[in-house]
């Protein structure tokens, strides 16, 4: 490390960031997608690459001049597909790379543009995702499709983060024969269509669908079938669970489905979110066969072996995601990679399975795996990261309040000294329902790179540690959780690495929101950054996008008035004396703009020490690269002028 330089903002913004790794037919070959910041256009741009499953060097199969995404081999090995939209004012199309060479061709032309796409099992056709067109998309007269018009609007869920107003236009599923005119719809009806995976023998489709009276109102999803050469004659429903079944995956042998289920209220990324185990049923008996019951933890992606014998999918636990896999009948549970890392993806074809993981001083990149044994295929972040030191880390338990055992990872300072103690920042995740890991933070190695320990704990409410750690915060933000994040401070001073007078705190999402619910309750910390957060509840209810998860875990404003003013921040604003950096995107409908205004405007009437920071045209997420760079750079500023 001696000879090594600190990480900084450029090297985190030149990265770029692996994905969607799909392994050729023949298993020769692994496509995937590499995103990067166009510093020049102030955008953000998706690659296609390639790269031989024996190693060497990558090939790019796409150009820099506009993104690619979705890389799908057809099973025939001749083409490698992908969905782009290229020109200006292009929809999103598939097309296809023959392997031979030559430009890519446009194979779909459809007005509204497509969503997704899968290849037949014998690539006779493709499947589709299409959105209902909107009147404008109809017509050939483009002046048309700019034109504003009325949000007309009679639904429940009325508004989504990054799609705005919700109408009726639903996302159903199509087939589609390449140098046909159309494709063909296959589901209908006032219902959103998901997952859809073909079977074996290329006759039918399952997918996944809320076909409840009122999907708007309802908490869970089914698994249904529709055969593709006859969808007159209806859909057949897979699955009747009341809680959420979805990803759904076909036995070679046609016969079988396995899929992910969940018990209970499963409003995603809430506090109400129960485990999801895995399960498999036999096509036609909707039997569920629960395969994991006494695994208390979540599962993904569920696929079965090329041989039927074996169902593989990604494992949460403790601070880890797993490449993990059962006997299709459920002995036999696996943790098939027994390393400190997390994988993001997986991928199988032609005997070769792929691995898409990071590690906490490494991001996102491909690794062969063969029984145990990784073997890297990408290098995407070596150009940029060689020659630069990164922090180490370590996850430790210890005890909350209750004593409750809780993780974290502490992240320890550049040329770390034992005889130290240093300023810290509590840096806390969104959901509730996820997972700090063991996977590359760039948060937290920039901070650590500046001199800070950065503690990164999994309170209650966090996914990884059973259903019962899981639901610790429901209707009760702000109170065990506090006291694990607090724990997790007391720890790191006990262990002599926290400089207790310099104590920082932040977040973002969900990790705002406990950040506010900590500042209103101590004076301990000197300085917080409080991203996309909560200020006065009630306010949100009919202005952000979950309103089914306010009914299900608070009741009605109208109806528990009380419990709404207690989970709200801004009741208790007077309370704080922390220097507060507030910021957020403009068009935010996830956690509206306006919970942070009402929280800085409280602190500066108070006269306390505050800032907002607010970005034009951006959502939840802040996706612009030159705001990208503001926000770290104010992030370091707010920290350094307060904790050093």
């Amino acid at each position: 490390m001696a000879n090594e330089r600190p990480i900084t903002i450029d090297d985190l913004l030149t990265v770029g960031s692996v994905g969607n790794p799909q392994v050729s037919p023949d298993g020769r070959w692994v496509a995937y997608t590499v995103s990067s910041r166009d510093f020049d256009e102030d955008k953000r741009r998706t690659q296609i690459w390639m790269v031989s499953t024996d190693g060497g060097e990558p090939i790019p199969m796409t150009s820099s001049d506009y993104s690619a995404s979705s890389p799908r081999w057809s099973p025939d090995n001749k083409y490698l597909s992908f969905s782009a939209s290229k020109g200006e004012g292009a929809k999103n199309q598939v097309w296809n790379l023959n392997r031979l060479g030559g430009e890519a061709e446009q194979v779909t032309s459809v007005k509204q543009g497509i969503s997704g796409f899968e290849w037949s099992p014998d690539g006779s056709r493709l499947l589709l995702i299409i959105q209902d067109p909107k009147p404008a998309d109809l017509t050939e007269d483009k002046d048309d499709d700019k034109k504003p018009l009325p949000h007309v609007i009679d639904r429940m869920q009325f508004k989504r983060d990054y799609v705005g107003y919700l109408d009726r236009r639903r996302m159903h599923i199509y087939t589609y024969t390449p140098g046909e005119k159309n494709p063909r719809q296959v589901t209908f009806g006032d219902y959103d269509d998901s997952d859809p995976v073909w079977s074996p023998d290329g006759k039918s489709v399952a997918f996944v669908s809320d076909r409840s009276e009122d999907p708007d109102l309802h908490w869970g999803t089914d698994i249904w079938i529709v055969n593709v050469d006859d969808p007159d004659s209806g859909i057949t429903q897979v699955t009747t669970n009341e809680g959420r079944d979805d990803s759904p995956a076909w036995s070679p042998d046609g016969r079988s489905i396995a899929y992910r289920t969940a018990t209970g209220f499963d409003v995603g990324g809430s506090a109400l979110t129960p485990t999801r185990y895995l399960a498999s049923t036999v096509v036609g008996r909707d039997e569920r066969k629960i395969l994991t019951p006494d695994l208390d933890r979540n599962i993904a992606d569920p696929q079965y072996s090329a041989n039927g014998k074996k169902i593989v999918f990604k494992l949460e636990d403790s601070g880890q995601v797993h490449f993990a896999s059962v006997d299709k009948d459920g002995r036999s549970l696996v943790r098939n990679l027994e390393q400190q890392v997390n994988v993001r993806d997986f991928a199988t074809g032609g005997g070769k399975t792929v691995l898409l993981l990071s590690r906490s001083d490494r991001p996102m990149e491909i690794y062969q795996f063969d029984d145990g044994t990784l073997d890297q295929l990408t290098h995407v972040s070596d150009k940029t990261l060689n020659g630069v030191a990164r922090a180490d880390v370590e996850k430790l338990q210890f005890e909350s309040a209750d004593g409750t055992p809780v993780e974290a990872f502490y992240y320890r300072p550049l040329d770390f000294d034992s005889a130290k103690r240093y300023p810290t920042i509590l840096w806390l995740h969104g959901g509730p329902a996820s997972q700090f890991t063991y996977g590359f933070s760039p948060t937290a190695q920039l901070f650590a790179a500046n001199g800070y320990v950065v503690i990164m704990p999994n309170p209650r409410g966090s996914v990884g540690y059973g259903e019962a750690f899981a639901k610790g915060t429901v209707a009760k933000w702000g109170e065990r959780d506090v006291e694990d994040v607090m724990a997790a401070v007391d720890y790191g001073i006990d262990l002599g690495l926290v400089d207790a007078d310099r104590l920082g705190v932040g977040g973002w999402s969900y990790g705002g929101i406990l950040t506010n619910f900590v500042i209103t309750q101590t004076d301990r910390f000197k300085a917080a950054m409080s991203g996309a957060s909560l200020g006065l509840t009630t306010a949100n209810y009919g202005h952000d996008h979950y309103q089914l998860m306010y009914e299900l875990e608070f009741g009605l404003p109208w109806e528990f008035p009380e419990r709404w003013v207690k989970l709200s921040p801004f009741s208790k604003v007077q309370d704080i004396t922390t220097s507060t950096l507030w910021m957020g995107g403009a068009l935010d409908w996830n956690v509206p703009i306006i919970n942070s205004e009402q929280m800085y405007i409280g602190m500066k009437r108070l006269g306390r020490d505050t800032q907002l920071v607010v970005y034009p045209n951006e959502h939840h997420g802040i996706r612009r690269p030159s705001f990208e760079r503001d926000r770290l750079e104010r992030w370091l500023v707010w920290f350094d002028d307060r904790l050093k």
